[in-house]
This record gives structure tokens, C-alpha cells and sequence, in this order.
């Protein structure tokens, strides 16, 4: 799982390449962080021709890559949690829960990207929506993996 992610993720740099200007210096993240109708709108005006090709692919393709890295991420925090005991190993739990909640999340900040790039709703709504989702997303895996993370480097029970 860890690999298949990987290759994934490697892909997604590919992809986000064309999609890094001076309006989105993060590419695909700077538009899920826009916040605001005015800054989305020049981020995808950025983003002429085939660069909203691979942008709108990459948003398809992030619906394979939600269940792989929510399985790679929540697979690790849930071993880490297997090593600990208590409250520990509880909170490895949530912690793998929450990144199932992240994928979640990911594929409605996804649907309202969508509407943005592919329907042209550059509206404060669906923009407000598509940060508040991102910013969910990447809070509940960073969570996840550092958990897991942690685990893996830090002594384990007896």
C-alpha cells in the first residue's frame, strides 16, 4: 500500500506542475486555500489551457488516491496503536478513524473544486467550503500520520 501510494503521489507532483504560478505558487493547495471567490477566480484564470486539463484530472484522479493514502496512513497509525496500550492506543484509533473522515473530506473539497474549474461557481460559498474542507483534511491526516510516525520511532510497550 505504502508503494501504490507513492507512485500516486508522485504522479500528483507531475500534475501539479502545471498548475504552479505566480497567482497559485502551491498549485492545486493555493486554490483549495483560496478563501475567496476573487482569489479562485484569478487562480484558475492562471491556469489557461491545458494546465485546467491536468488540474481537472488531477481531480479525478485524487478519487483513487483518497482510499490509498486513507488505508496507508490509517494502516500506520493503527500498528503504532497495536504497540501501545491505554489511552495511546486509543487515540491511534481515532487517529486512523480521522483519516478516513480526511479522505471524506478531500472528496468534497474535490466536488467543490470541481464546480469552481468545470462549472465556473467561483462563488463565496462554494470556496469558503472547498478551505473549510481542505483545512479539515489536512489537519486530520497530518494527525494520523504523525501518529503513526511517532509510533514507529518512539520505544513500544513490553
Amino acid at each position: 500500500m505504502l508503494a501504490w501510494t507513492l507512485v500516486l503521489f508522485a504522479v500528483f507532483q507531475v500534475l501539479n506542475t502545471p498548475l504552479i504560478t505566480s497567482a497559485a505558487p502551491a498549485g492545486i493547495v493555493s486554490h483549495q486555500f483560496a478563501w475567496t471567490p476573487e482569489k479562485a477566480q484569478t487562480i484558475l484564470s492562471s491556469w489557461e489551457g491545458r494546465a485546467s486539463l491536468f488540474a481537472a484530472f488531477g481531480l479525478g484522479l485524487d478519487y483513487l488516491f483518497m482510499p490509498s493514502y486513507a488505508l496507508t496512513v490509517a494502516l500506520g497509525a493503527l500498528l503504532a496503536a497495536g504497540q501501545r496500550s491505554g489511552w495511546l492506543a486509543r487515540l491511534g484509533t481515532w487517529a486512523a478513524y480521522g483519516v478516513f473522515t480526511a479522505a471524506f473530506f478531500d472528496a468534497m473539497e474535490n466536488f467543490g473544486q470541481a464546480q469552481q474549474l468545470l462549472n465556473g461557481f467561483v462563488t463565496a460559498p462554494v470556496t469558503h467550503f472547498v478551505g473549510v474542507c481542505a483545512f479539515i483534511k489536512f489537519t486530520l491526516l497530518l494527525l494520523g500520520f504523525l501518529y503513526g510516525l511517532v509510533g514507529w520511532l518512539t520505544p513500544k510497550k513490553r
